[in-house]
């Protein structure tokens, strides 16, 4: 009874160390050795997450950069606006800020003024050369128009973010549940539980869950910060509105 025992003592150890070494191998497996060996349904979200954050990033830097450059440009506008004595040595010099939303604005001000002026909305009074006009409806309307713009064109794209910020999270959950999937798999395949059976799946799960959420907490406040950038411009480009109009109204408006 003993000698049997003691033969297979050795066959027991061998099994024992080859778990040992299987279980070592599967803990010591990187991140990238995971993910190149994941299902191609976990390859394919892990793709479709790192380009999605690769897009966001490259939105982010490029829209600082654009909302930085249209501060740059608002302010010296905004001195030679209150700076001016007349709106035409205004427009004279409207040309040199293309990056300024208020410049855009007061353009397309200026030529509707212009544009009412010479219609049947002018009237002149004595000797006057400056026309009276009505209608300033017409004013606030173009005006209205073209600051829709200008905030439609700081908003571009960033769709794309708040997509990301709120999407992102559940790709990457599909992806972990899928891969959590084929962990089960391989253990009713192989009928075994061991650490080196479930590893790999797990990995590849997790990584998905990982990668899911470094798309979507940078897209997310990326996004948050822009908005609320826009909204501040916003207030911004209704007060130069405002202001616009009132010096139309005291100088050009009869009545208004």
């Amino acid at each position: 009874m003993l000698i049997p025992i003691l033969l297979s003592l050795p066959s027991l150890f061998a099994q024992t160390s080859a778990v040992e070494n299987a279980n070592k191998e599967a803990m010591n497996i990187s991140s990238m050795d995971a993910i190149a060996q994941a299902s191609p349904v976990v390859q394919l979200t892990l793709f479709i997450l790192i380009a999605l954050s690769v897009v966001c990033w490259a939105i982010t830097f490029y829209k600082y950069k654009s909302y930085k450059l249209i501060e740059t440009s608002n302010e010296p506008f905004m001195d030679l606006f209150w700076k001016a004595k007349s709106l035409d040595d205004i427009f004279a010099d409207v040309s040199e800020y293309p990056d300024s939303t208020f410049a855009k604005v007061f353009k397309t001000a200026y030529l509707e003024l212009r544009k009412m002026a010479d219609s049947t909305l002018a009237e002149k009074e004595g000797s006057s050369t400056s026309p009276l006009l009505s209608g300033i409806d017409n004013l606030e309307r173009a005006i209205q128009k073209e600051t829709d713009k200008q905030i439609s064109a700081m908003e571009r794209r960033l769709n794309i973010l708040a997509t990301t910020g709120s999407t992102g999270p559940f790709i990457g959950l599909f992806g972990t549940v899928w891969g959590i999937m084929g962990a089960f798999q391989k253990i009713g395949a192989t009928g075994m539980a061991s650490l080196a059976v479930v590893a790999p799946g797990i990995s590849e799960a997790l990584i998905a869950t990982a990668i899911g959420l470094a798309a979507a907490i940078p897209a997310t406040v990326c996004y948050n910060y822009f908005l609320t950038k826009i909204k501040s411009h916003e207030v911004e480009l209704s007060n130069f509105s405002v202001d616009f109009l009132n010096i139309a109204k005291r100088n050009f408006f009869k009545g208004e």
